[in-house]
């Protein structure tokens, strides 16, 4: 198995952070938990006595984190990614009419 050491530059969505939610009020506001989701967005912490023990998000946040795992786990895309990034911040690639040329478009 190979494993990268790779460091993206990452920006925080401040979507993406947690707000905590006990799990009694969870259970009274469950219905209209995708709503307020959908409208906050980020994850939701549900805690018991104070520490968190279920996450709840959106679908599309789901989806959007099982296709970064996906991602991630893929040890040829993250070296082709890390390979892009480097030549990016190194001004090595090529401009876009060029690349439009290579591929045909």
């Amino acid at each position: 198995m190979l494993y990268l050491d790779v460091h993206l530059d990452v920006q925080i969505d401040s979507k993406i952070m947690l707000s905590n939610i006990p799990i009694t009020e969870a259970r009274n506001e469950l219905t209209s938990l995708p709503e307020k989701l959908a409208q906050q967005g980020g994850t939701l912490a549900i805690t018991r006595r104070g520490k968190p023990v279920l996450a709840v998000m959106t679908w599309e946040h789901y989806e959007a984190i099982l296709e970064t795992i996906e991602i991630l786990g893929d040890a040829k895309l993250m070296a082709n990614l890390h390979q892009g990034i480097t030549e990016a911040k190194s001004a090595q690639g090529i401009d876009w009419e060029s690349a439009k040329r290579e591929l045909d478009l």
